[in-house]
């Protein structure tokens, strides 16, 4: 199964990374969404509440799964949160 990353920030629109969250799942594939800081998690955890009423009319239930990640930003090492959104 493909896992497609979405990176989310302290500005995104958790409207909008709710509707991609939901695209991305009614097409069987799982989500990972990173993100850096205390204002994008806040964003990707309401994004991922919103996706759950967005996915919930049509029988689908999903779950999170928090995780840390080291990745590379412009030769700079930084721990991102991972959440991943799966079936449940």
């Amino acid at each position: 199964m493909a896992v497609e990353t979405l990176k989310v920030s302290a500005t995104s629109n958790p409207n909008s990374v709710a509707g991609a969250i939901a695209s991305i799942v009614r097409a069987n594939r799982e989500v990972e969404i990173q993100a850096i800081g205390a204002g994008a998690v806040n964003q990707g955890v309401k994004a991922i509440a919103v996706a759950r009423g967005y996915l919930a009319p049509n029988g689908i239930d999903i779950c999170c799964i928090p995780a840390f990640s080291d990745i590379e930003i412009e030769g700079t090492q930084r721990t991102a949160v991972k959440l991943m959104i799966k079936l449940r």
